[in-house]
């Protein structure tokens, strides 16, 4: 990926850090445009060509649209359609208009499909920025400034999700000393580093196996092992990439979001999500769970809004059938916890209730997992190998 390779440092980081320590504050915001454009051309370019780097164009047009937004404007509204709509064309055009055509040759599908960079997270940003100018919640700020938190290249392509009112002050506050911001940033990007390289591609040879004929071939000890070991590969590369993102902005003495928190030590499945990629859990809740309702609604809509919630968060990770059953996976846990705390109430201290909590929470969230990295008809073929041989 990106963050692993010597351009990303030699070509965009360390040079956008040092030239955004020099400049004023009046200029600051279009070095990180400037830096964050070539960024976006440089790697877009490098993974689906010409027509890939030519789609920055239509995030600026989304950037110039925005300067439109007044609170409960329509402008607003056209912004959150169109913030959907294009995450809706290449993303997932092929997969829905396929599910329409499942019986026969989809004769809508886009043979060129590919997938802009950074498209996930440009969007529910694009999204955020239109609802809570629309609520009136976050000033317009410049077109730089704007600009700047749509093209902060070391969150554009794995976050973590940004919100702008948060980011703007950081953006035109003074900076600190320029010793503390690296130290802490090298620091936290060589972690990162050392959980991509040590643990994360070192499990990629465990992984490479959760595939339908290997699945066939293997014994449960061997299927259970590549399972766990897939779970502990996602956190280490994706917590990974969200350290080197943070320690990154830190050089610039931006502090974004933290993203991970020990989420597979929590009690509960709950817990569990509010430590594990922190920032979509928080959007998913801001702006899915409260507008439905949330937890001010009858108990069956409560349970509707989670398991809608968890949905949304199964299709925003990918484009495919296995990806809505493992959020529905979740969506089931979350109401399953929720109405277990209802019939029980306060949990236990007890030593041995924290460890058993802890040890079932880790085991429901590694068994979800082979949904997410497998196609769903492997990831049922796995699940009958292992409970039935």
């Amino acid at each position: 990926m990106i963050f692993n390779t010597f351009s990303y440092y030699i070509f965009f980081l360390l040079p956008a850090a040092i030239l955004f320590r020099f400049a004023s504050q009046r200029f600051r915001p279009w070095v990180i445009v400037v830096f964050g454009s070539g960024f976006f051309f440089y790697f877009a370019y490098g993974m689906a060509g010409a027509f890939g780097a030519a789609c920055l164009l239509i995030f600026l047009w989304e950037s110039i649209v925005s300067r439109l937004y007044k609170p409960g404007s329509l402008w607003c509204v056209l912004g959150l359609v169109q913030s959907v709509a294009l995450l809706g064309v290449f993303k997932y055009w092929n997969f829905f208009t396929g599910l329409f055509f499942w019986h026969a040759a989809n004769p809508l599908r886009w043979q060129g499909a590919f997938l802009p960079l950074g498209i996930s997270f440009f969007t529910f940003e694009f999204y955020h920025y239109a609802w809570d100018r629309r609520a009136g919640k976050t000033e317009s700020g410049s077109l730089g400034e704007y600009l700047a938190f749509i093209l902060f290249f070391p969150t554009m392509v794995a976050g973590p999700i940004k919100r702008y009112q948060d980011f703007l002050p950081k953006l035109r506050k003074e900076l600190g000393a320029w010793n503390v911001d690296w130290e802490c940033g090298l620091t936290r990007i060589l972690t990162g580093l050392a959980k991509k390289f040590a643990i994360a591609d070192l499990l990629t040879a465990w992984t490479d196996h959760l595939n339908a004929h290997d699945v066939m071939q293997a014994h449960r000890p061997v299927l259970l092992l590549w399972g766990f070991a897939y779970g502990i590969k996602i956190y280490a590369d994706f917590s990974g990439y969200s350290d080197i993102a943070i320690g990154s902005a830190r050089l610039f003495g931006i502090k974004v979001p933290e993203n991970f928190d020990w989420p597979y030590g929590r009690r509960n499945i709950q817990q569990f999500w509010q430590a594990w990629h922190i920032s979509l859990t928080r959007w998913l809740i801001d702006y899915v769970y409260i507008p439905l309702g949330g937890s001010r609604v009858s108990k069956l809509r409560i349970y509707a809004n989670i398991m809608t919630v968890m949905l949304v968060s199964g299709l925003w990770h990918g484009a495919g059938l296995n990806f809505i059953v493992w959020g529905l996976w979740h969506g089931l846990l979350l109401t399953g916890h929720r109405l277990w705390r209802q019939f029980r109430g306060k949990p236990s201290n007890h030593p041995a209730a924290v460890f058993s909590s802890r040890v079932l929470t880790f085991l429901l969230a590694n068994a979800g997992w082979p949904f997410f990295c497998m196609n769903l008809h492997t990831a049922i073929l796995f699940y009958r190998r292992l409970l039935f041989g």
